[in-house]
Order: structure tokens, then sequence, then C-alpha cells
């Protein structure tokens, strides 16, 4: 097979698909891989590092998709990369579909095979491909609030972790899952005062017999969330519903209830954010103020760590790209019911149930999807 590897194009990203490594293991196994040429030069890594490790380079990044089986990219496919998808081909990247109803037709349109890295699961019930972008944006989610807060930014001046005598700010964190945990662990250490709000008691216990008095577990109710809001310096939105919309957890009218000068940062906004006054932004121009209270909601937050996150990517992706690559995208799926919860659009039809009811298509199981294609292709 032949794995294209484009130049990611969305603003201020300069993450890779993958990295000199993971194209050393596909050409061991007998692959070809094309990498977009300069498509690693914005974390450090130079067109020799893939050609040593067995890559050929192409000039641009149409030569990639008029070429390759399967692309391997990072982000969602802007709208000039979905027109250049066609039928039999294979994406495989972060897709976020269900609030972005544009690229969810295109990607439709195009026949392609489309798997999401942030739909597989795992054996434990986990999401093995988000969980890594979710540690980096939940560790990154206090340093970006902390850096809000200050005059500079528009915020109240508030020193997160305090000075001798002077009180320590308060983080909130509204979900305790990985993004959540990893939120509230560097709050915690800048010497912050941590609340964190999640429904379900197992996992609030978890977080108590780790962390004990460094931070206070909470149910999440709408009290609860007044309550604390009220109280917060920073509040990170860390809830995930996988493949769905995000809900929106604070609603325009309790911003009301918050300091001026306090600060929102909405890790959700891949899926449409998490508080209702949230619209996604960029690195090159991160933040907005709606009453009196910032808003951060970078959609692609782990791109400021590009390097760090590249590579803590593509070790998670790697395995399942090689077992694409092996086997064949049909079978490997039909093999792999976890890497078949990945396929949200195949040859026409949306395969995400929760993408299908959020955006209004007609739902077409995975696995039925995929056996019917096969079938056709061997009539």
């Amino acid at each position: 097979m032949l794995i294209g590897v484009p130049k990611e194009i969305k603003n201020h990203e300069y993450r890779i698909g993958l990295t000199p490594a993971g194209v050393r293991e596909l050409v061991a196994s007998g692959h070809q891989v094309l990498v977009e040429t300069r498509g690693g030069g914005g974390i450090g890594i130079d067109d020799s590092a893939y050609t040593q490790a067995g890559a050929s380079i192409a000039a641009d990044a149409g030569a990639v998709f008029s070429q390759a089986d399967m692309i391997v990219k990072v982000k969602e496919p802007q709208p000039e990369e979905c027109r250049q998808l066609r039928p039999g081909q294979t994406l495989f990247t972060y897709l976020h579909l269900a609030p972005d109803p544009l690229q969810t037709e295109l990607l439709v349109k195009s026949g392609a095979t489309c798997i999401a890295y942030e739909t597989i699961t795992d054996e434990r019930g986990g999401l093995p491909l988000l969980a890594p972008m979710s540690e980096v944006a939940g560790r990154m989610s206090v340093q970006e609030g902390a850096r809000c807060l200050e005059k500079a930014s528009g915020g109240s001046g508030v020193l997160l972790g305090g000075v001798p005598g002077v009180e320590a700010g308060n983080v909130l964190v509204i979900g305790g899952g990985v993004v959540g945990l990893n939120a509230a662990r560097i709050a915690a250490g800048m010497g912050a005062r941590v609340t964190v709000l999640d429904r379900s008691i197992a996992r609030l216990k978890e977080i108590d017999d780790l962390y004990g008095d460094k931070m206070t577990t909470i149910y999440s109710t709408l009290d609860a969330v007044e309550k604390y809001l009220a109280e917060a310096d920073v509040v990170i939105g860390a809830v995930l519903i996988p493949g769905a919309a995000a809900p929106k957890l604070v609603k325009k009218s309790m911003l009301g209830l918050m300091k001026p000068g306090s600060v929102l940062v909405d890790v959700a906004i891949d899926q449409g954010g998490c508080f209702e006054t949230s619209r996604a932004t960029t690195h090159e121009d991160p933040i907005y103020v709606v009453d009196d209270v910032i808003h951060y909601c970078v959609a692609n937050m782990p791109g400021g760590v590009a390097r760090t996150a590249t590579f803590a990517l593509t070790n998670a992706t790697l395995p399942y790209v090689l077992e694409l690559a092996n086997k064949g995208p049909g079978q490997a799926m039909l093999d792999n019911r976890h890497l078949r919860n990945g396929l949200n659009v195949h040859a026409g039809k949306v395969t995400c149930e929760a993408v299908a009811v959020a955006l209004g298509y007609d739902y077409v199981e995975a696995g039925a999807a995929l056996a019917g294609h096969l079938l056709q292709k061997s009539a």
C-alpha cells in the first residue's frame, strides 16, 4: 500500500501524521510512504530524515492525494483537501464531524473511507487515539488559562499559585476524564485551589484516592456549576461524548455569576464546545471576551506544542496504520471492532450514529456498510 502524509494546512498547525520512525516501520512491512516536502519542518524534522527512513518526498499536497491509497493526517481535512479525496481511498485522521456539517457533506460526497481517531475504542472502553492529545490539551489548558489571567491579556491579574501571604487562584475543572484529570493535576502542581466536577461517583472517588486534599471533588449539578463558577478564576471545560456534539454545560446567563477578568478554557471546542458562548479560535487569535469573561477556545490546542504532540500521537496511531495497511482497511475493520468504531463515513454513507443523529443523516452500521461494499466489489 502507498501511504500519503500531507503537510497540515490548518492555521498554526505544525504536527504531522507520521514520524520517520513510523515511516521506517511501514517500509519494513513492505509498504511505500509519500511525504509532502517540508511536512515535518515545523517540528524540526526535515525531508532528509524521511528519505533516510525510506519515504519518497512529494512536491505538493496534490501529488500526495492523487497517488496515495491511504492518507494519514492529524487534523480534520480542510475543504480543499476533502475535495481531493476519492472513492476507494482511505483517510485516517481526527475528524470531529458532529459540529462540522460542511466537512461531513464533503466527505460523504468524496466516496472515501474516513476513519476518525477520536472514535476508535479499546478493550477497557477508552479512546486510545484521543487520549494522548487529551493529555496534552489538559495540561496546556491550565498553562493557557494562567496566561489569560494576566493583565496584559485582559485578565484579572491573579497568579494561580499565589505567593506567601496572598491566596492562590481557584481553578474549576468540569469533567473528570483524561482532559480534566490532566488539567487538575497541573493546576494543583501550580499551587492553585482545584475543584473537579463530574457525574461519575466512581471517577470522583478515583481522583480523591489519587490526590486527596490537593483537590476537591464535587458531584456535578446545576447548583454546583453555578456555585463554583462564581468562585473560579479559571474554568476548564473538559466534557466529551464520543463522536457527538459536546453538551452546553455553562449557559450565557451564567457568565454574570463569574468574576470580571476570569477565564473559560474550552477544551471540547473540537466537538462544538461545552460553553454556550464558545466559538472556535486559532493560535493566531486565541481569545475573545463575552460579558467580561475571557474565552480561550483554540480548536487545535496541542498544535501549540507540536513536537511533543506529534510524537505522543504517532506512538498511539502507528499500530493502527500498520493494521490498516497490512490487511487492507476493509478487512482490518471487519476483524477489529475497536478499529471499526472509528469508521465515520464510508462510500457515501455516515457510519457513526452520533454524527448521523447530530447532522440529520441516515445511519448505516459500519460493519454492514463494509460488508456490503466488499460484496459489491467482488460481484
